[in-house]
């Protein structure tokens, strides 16, 4: 589920990224940092018992995007990347600012969409594969999705 979830936050990061200032190969670093560093998030925060936030990351039915703390460090970590990749801290953050709606809301339409294509996207399976204590009891708390 992750593996399927960060490839398609590489290939939608790169399809956002692509007119950008970079080059094609440190577009495609900071697609794949910025899917990594989005894959940590999440796992860090579902084991850590924050199961609203990724609800709401995930979730048209959630807070807006902008609202949400992990979409907010995905924003900043974004920028970061991007201005070590090449771009100066005012294109970067500007880069960021634009990118991470798109990407996050794209990353909700697969978890929203009825598609039998996308029924990898699953917040319920998500849940499942946090192992442990926390893993049981955010398996109980499924009923929120």
């Amino acid at each position: 589920m992750f593996d399927q979830l960060k490839q398609m936050a590489i290939q939608k990061l790169g399809e956002r990224m692509n007119s950008n200032s970079l080059g094609e190969n440190e577009t495609q670093e900071a697609a794949n940092e910025g899917s990594n560093f989005l894959m940590d998030l999440v796992k860090e925060k579902m084991a850590g018992g924050a199961l609203e936030q990724v609800q709401d990351l995930f979730s048209q039915g959630g807070d807006s995007v902008q609202n949400n703390g992990i979409f907010q460090n995905l924003q900043g970590k974004l920028g970061e990347i991007f201005q070590q990749k090449g771009m100066n801290a005012e294109e970067a953050k500007a880069e960021a600012e634009a990118t991470a709606p798109d990407f996050i809301n794209s990353i909700r339409e697969k978890f929203e969409s009825k598609d039998e294509a996308d029924s990898a996207f699953d917040l319920n399976a998500i849940t499942n594969l946090i192992p442990g204590k926390a893993g049981d009891a955010i398996n109980k708390l499924k009923n929120l999705f």
